[in-house]
């Protein structure tokens, strides 16, 4: 017979001393919890509790208020303005916003005010620069050529069940990848194969959304080595691995041959060309950059592709009109599948842009940002601000506000973004801030949406796209909208 001990008890040991360390810090920030508490029972399903919490509320703004802190929620576009643009300076992201996103450095993502100021110019003289745009020209028909369009194929003939979010990750990050380091990972092919970039990017995103409802002396306990902080951890070493070994290459490649048909961002960074200046940047911040501008490229618009593919199957009548435009727009042979020449073929697709448009009103990428007041302040709605009060702003709720977007805010309505003129119709970005509002508005809008509608037009003109309706399609647990368990779909090529 075999006696127990004390050995035998150590998983049981150490769970219990850890829930007991759970219980002390919850009682520590009591008052935190239970400001938070119903957001903890609604992780699943938080933007719309957050959307339900906001319609009850004056103005589209709400205070809590506790011995820990202080925050505003609001919907309320004034405000947005306020905070985003008028009193910009006043508030920034704040050093916790930093201790959140730890895991993407120091990026223009999580920098503020002089340091921010500063990467914001550089970034900005990258995307506007003319060698940028003719890069891109050249890139995003060749990564739709040489990496969707034979995948799309294959899974057609195959007739697979494809996860048409996971394609759409593969396919935009091996797009972030060339245009921010000139290497292509090739991660979308039809052997789909394992990259650790997917996990990591995933556990990173789901920790940190975690950590926003979890008390700051208990995430920081990141030395335990236990559940998301554990992964979080693994995570931040696996992407600046990652990032740090394309970084050699490129060192190893500028000193062999400068290809003049590349004009990469890491390119620029490394050969200190004249967007950048003279400059000698640290390792890190190069690394953590280069990461930040992958980051921000594949994970948002795989989520929206993701998003607008969902929504065309819900709405079929707006898939058509779709249809019908790139029909009238698009120049194709007889007989023949629609390839893309040139990058000014889609931007004519004006009916897409708006569903694109009205895909991002309902699920942003980003459905909350927060920033943090220095000073004293008043917001337009009337609500005080006290140093160190955070301000959370919800995009996805907004966009189910009826006093904000109308009695018809709930709707699937791309014609809401067309002018009498047939062009699209401006919204200001405190109503519309999917891609941010104010000095930190998003530098990569119009790249985004280009390369989108490539992206769309692409599978729409050449291909029916079948979701799996047994399959739920509902919001992970994310700083990022993507779906929590993707989008299935069979993809039939109409040539077939």
């Amino acid at each position: 017979m075999e006696f127990p001990t004390l050995s035998m008890y150590y998983p049981e040991l150490i769970l219990s001393t850890l829930c007991f360390i759970l219980f002390l810090l919850l009682l520590a920030n009591w008052s935190f919890v239970g400001m938070s508490l119903t957001f903890l029972l609604n992780l699943h399903n938080l933007p719309e509790k957050f959307t339900e919490l906001l319609e009850r509320s004056q103005l589209g703004t709400i205070s809590v208020h506790s011995s820990k802190m202080d925050m505003v929620a609001t919907t309320n576009p004034g405000n947005v303005h306020h905070v985003m643009s008028k009193n910009f300076w006043n508030y920034p992201k704040g050093p916790a916003f930093q201790q959140l996103f730890d895991a993407l450095g120091v990026s223009l993502f999580t920098l503020d005010l002089e340091d921010w100021k500063t990467y914001r110019k550089l970034i900005h003289n990258y995307f506007m620069h003319p060698q940028t745009h003719q890069f891109m020209a050249k890139v995003i028909p060749v990564n739709i050529k040489k990496g969707l369009i034979p995948v799309l194929e294959h899974v057609s003939k195959q007739e697979i069940v494809v996860d048409l979010e996971d394609l759409f990750k593969r396919n935009l990050y091996d797009f972030a990848c060339i245009m921010s380091t000139g290497f292509d990972p090739k991660t979308l092919s039809v052997e789909f194969p394992q990259h650790p970039f997917f996990k990591a990017m995933d556990d990173m995103c789901e920790a940190i959304f975690y950590r926003h409802f979890m008390p700051e002396s208990l995430w920081k306990l990141s030395w335990v080595g236990i559940g998301k902080e554990k992964k979080l951890n693994a995570a931040r070493d696996t992407l600046r691995e990652i990032v740090t070994k394309y970084v050699s290459m490129k060192r190893e490649e500028l000193k062999t041959n400068k290809d003049e048909e590349k004009f990469d961002f890491l390119q620029c960074f490394l050969t200190q060309h004249e967007v950048f200046g003279s400059v000698l940047h640290p390792e890190e911040n190069i690394r953590d950059n280069v990461l930040g501008f992958i980051f921000a490229a594949q994970d948002t618009t795989s989520a929206t592709l993701t998003w607008f593919f969902w929504l065309l199957s819900e709405n079929p009548d707006v898939e058509n009109k779709i249809r019908e435009e790139m029909e009238e727009k698009l120049t194709v042979k007889e007989g023949s599948k629609w390839e893309i020449s040139s990058i000014e073929e889609v931007r004519k697709l004006v009916y897409m842009q708006a569903t694109l448009c009205e895909t991002l009103r309902l699920y942003p990428p980003a459905p909350f940002q927060e920033r943090i007041a220095l000073e004293h302040d008043v917001l337009p709605s009337g609500h005080r601000i006290k140093p160190q009060t955070k301000v959370q702003m919800s995009s996805y709720a907004m966009a189910r506000m009826t006093w904000v977007w109308g009695e018809d805010c709930q709707e699937f309505k791309p014609e809401r973004w067309i002018s009498e003129k047939g062009e699209i119709k401006h919204e200001p970005s405190n109503k519309f801030f999917a891609f941010s509002a104010g000095p930190r508005i998003c530098l990569g809008k119009n790249m985004a949406f280009t390369l989108m509608k490539a992206v769309a037009a692409t599978i729409l003109y050449n291909y029916a796209v079948q979701v799996d309706k047994t399959c739920p399609v509902i919001p992970a647990a994310s700083v990022i909208l993507h779906t929590k368990h993707g989008l299935m779909t069979r993809i039939k090529s109409k040539s077939a």
